[in-house]
């Protein structure tokens, strides 16, 4: 949308001299655009808890007309995404059911394009490097984006002892999770529109603690990335009633192999140790219980 991208560019341009209170803002539009867009000067600053003249600076800071310019611009995307629901509604409707199968597979699969083209491989071999060299990896992930964090943190858990999956039941007990996070820790966050407010104050916590940052979000304005230093975007766009997580979860698999490469003897010594507790234990030899043999193995 028009809006949202000249606006997270203009912030992102703007983000070094900004106040605290500035960033503040910055923030919260980006993740309410909806509440902003019919408050005041002044109910905006006390909704986020900055002055009334933060504000209009703000406004101006960002090349706007003052707040009434900037105020109009966010209005607009408001109408684009009534707009883009009522089309959603429209598409939904047309779609019959043999046709599902066909049009959601292939809009994944140029989802999957899109993120191949565009991914910076840079981004990608620093990610790598950095998790190695952690001394702990927290990943934040929350909401839908619950299930790739929690992917990432059980295939990073074979590899290393220091994985910390933030519990995302309130912005309280993330922050309890990460009160000891430090300059030689990295912290990954995932998340996709719409933006979780709870992962990007955990994303502006780990900044300010000089954590390495590294984000998985959608694309190169999303508001995930004012925090961060290391940006992977995978493409995920509403095509039904449900977003895509199909090119995400492959960036995030890209990412385990790749660091699975680089730690290939470690990680194949515990693999095979698994395999041994596996089969020790019979978690994986059979579904049902041998009920002629109760019998608990011991080994010494």
């Amino acid at each position: 949308m028009a809006f949202e991208t000249e606006y997270v560019s203009r912030m992102n341009e703007k983000i070094e001299g900004m106040s605290k209170g500035q960033r503040k803002l910055a923030s919260f539009i980006s993740l309410n655009y909806e509440k902003a867009a019919f408050l005041t000067a002044a109910k905006l600053g006390a909704e986020v808890g900055v002055s009334e003249s933060t504000v209009v600076r703000f406004a101006t800071l960002l090349g706007y007309d003052g707040y009434p310019g900037f105020q109009k611009a966010i209005q607009e995307i408001v109408k684009e995404k009534l707009e883009s629901i009522d089309k959603i509604e429209i598409d939904n409707t047309s779609l019959t059911r043999s046709e599902v199968l066909d049009t959601v597979i292939n809009s994944d699969i140029e989802k999957l394009k899109y993120t191949l083209s565009a991914i910076d491989r840079n981004a990608f071999d620093e990610a790598v490097e950095s998790i190695i060299n952690a001394k702990k990896i927290y990943i934040v992930g929350i909401r839908s984006c619950a299930s790739l964090a929690m992917f990432l943190s059980f295939n990073l858990n074979l590899i290393f002892e220091n994985v910390e999956l933030v519990s995302s039941n309130n912005a309280s007990e993330m922050f309890e999770q990460m009160i000891r996070l430090g300059a030689e820790d990295v912290v990954i966050g995932i998340s996709f529109p719409r933006y979780s407010m709870r992962t990007l104050k955990a994303m502006e916590f780990a900044n300010n603690r000089n954590a390495k940052v590294i984000t998985i979000t959608d694309n190169k304005n999303s508001p995930m990335n004012l925090y961060s230093s290391c940006n992977l975007l995978a493409r995920s766009e509403m095509s039904t009633v449900v977003d895509s997580l199909t090119a995400p979860l492959s960036v995030i698999n890209s990412l385990i192999v790749a660091i699975y490469l680089k730690k290939k003897n470690e990680v194949t010594k515990t693999l095979e140790e698994l395999e041994k507790v596996w089969e020790d234990y019979q978690v994986y030899s059979s579904d049902e219980i041998n009920m002629f043999d109760d019998t608990v193995r011991l080994h010494m």
